[in-house]
């Protein structure tokens, strides 16, 4: 009997598993291995790659050996990282506003974070480059940090609105029987739970504004070049896909990197936090 139970489970494991297993590797692991083995290769007399089997080291030791690169690197980080402060800074307190709201009113409030998905991605920017226009403020860094918040500012909210609506009201109570000022409740007690929250969030920006090439190509000017508009330009301009596939490399292991540093962080504020409570 033990047997016959047993060979069905592992029946409903396999069914389970295997469909998501096979759309990973055929979508996300075999094109990745396509890019490494892409930026082994010399680039084709008429662009893209040289036929089978020459391949050279070239594409990186000219990514190594240009400045240029590592400063359009830092250009990028400086962006993501300014980008995503600036978020927390304004997410932080409207996710606490809609998860403090009577529930009638909660679910309207998150329906109006979520709106501007329903229109297109290029509509939202273009209404920008006319509302940045007529204030002479179009193609400039200003333009570029505006778009790059306007966009990712959503993936901000929700996060933690949704860490910050599961705080027990009890601890702020306990607290203020305690003798703790608002601010000291806040520091003390709401920062510190929500920090799981901030951490998702922040992933969820910082990671995706590394590889945005549309915001800077439309609203940047030309010292506002980023990794991801590099990348593009390698790909279609000037079609020398073994550079673009190393720049893409590089890009996509500092954002494992990081991607890393996140997690093992979120992780060390959940700890955190259930030693608060």
């Amino acid at each position: 009997m033990a047997a016959a139970r047993t060979q069905p489970a592992g029946l409903t494991k396999w069914a389970v598993t295997l469909p998501p297993t096979v759309f990973l590797l055929a979508f996300f692991l075999l094109p990745a291995l396509i890019v490494v083995a892409a930026s082994f290769r010399e680039p084709g007399e008429f662009g893209g790659l040289a036929p089978w089997p020459a391949h050279s080291l070239d594409a990186y030791r000219f990514l190594f050996g240009d400045v240029i690169y590592l400063e359009i690197f830092a250009r990028s980080f400086l962006v993501a990282a300014l980008t995503t402060t600036i978020c927390i800074v304004l997410a932080y307190p409207l996710a606490w506003l809609i998860a403090r709201s009577p529930a009638r009113r909660r679910d309207l409030l998150v329906l109006l974070v979520i709106l501007p998905f329903a229109s297109n991605f290029l509509v939202r920017i273009y209404a920008w480059i006319m509302l940045l226009g007529p204030a002479n403020l179009l193609y400039t860094p200003f333009a570029v940090i505006v778009g790059m918040v306007y966009v990712h500012l959503p993936f901000m909210i929700l996060p933690l609105y949704t860490n910050l609506e599961k705080h027990d009201p009890a601890l702020l109570e306990a607290a203020q029987d305690l003798g703790a000022s608002a601010w000291t409740r806040f520091w003390r007690v709401t920062f510190p739970l929500s920090l799981p929250g901030i951490f998702s969030g922040s992933a969820l920006v910082f990671i995706p504004v590394l590889g945005m090439f549309a915001v800077p190509e439309l609203l940047g000017g030309t010292g506002d070049v980023l990794i991801g508009n590099l990348i593009k330009e390698q790909f279609l301009d000037n079609r020398d896909w073994p550079l673009g596939s190393a720049l893409s490399i590089m890009l996509t292991a500092l954002v494992l990197a990081l991607a890393g540093i996140t997690a093992w962080a979120a992780r060390r504020g959940l700890h955190g936090t259930e030693a608060v409570s």
